[in-house]
């Protein structure tokens, strides 16, 4: 699929997350550790896209989501394309579901990926 069909959104670097956030710098690599957001290298710079937070804060039913497509098999660049990609059976991309408030039918539908 190409990108002009997914979802639209900035590029955050670790350094942006740390000032958006206002959090050390320990703390935001945590979160991408414990899987509350997910990264990966883009032009060779690891970076989180924008929509992953809500409020300066990691959307909270991403986590879930995000450990249910690792268990599917998914490496970070499919689960941020998937997350990004405009997924026919929710009718959207799954993080509008989950900005939505739609976190059981995406998990539901990440479930059924393994």
């Amino acid at each position: 699929m190409s990108d002009t069909s997914r979802y639209e959104t900035d590029w955050l670097t670790i350094p942006d997350l740390v000032e958006i956030l206002d959090e050390p710098l320990g703390r935001v690599r945590r979160l991408v550790d414990e899987q509350y957001l997910v990264g990966s290298r883009r032009d060779g710079v690891f970076k989180i896209p924008s929509v992953f937070l809500v409020d300066a804060r990691p959307l909270p039913s991403l986590r879930g989501t995000i450990i249910v497509l690792h268990d599917a098999g998914f490496g970070p660049d499919e689960t941020i394309d998937w997350l990004l990609t405009p997924e026919e059976t929710i009718g959207v991309a799954p993080i509008e579901a989950l900005r939505a408030g739609r976190k059981s039918e995406v998990r539901r539908v990440a479930a059924t990926l393994a």
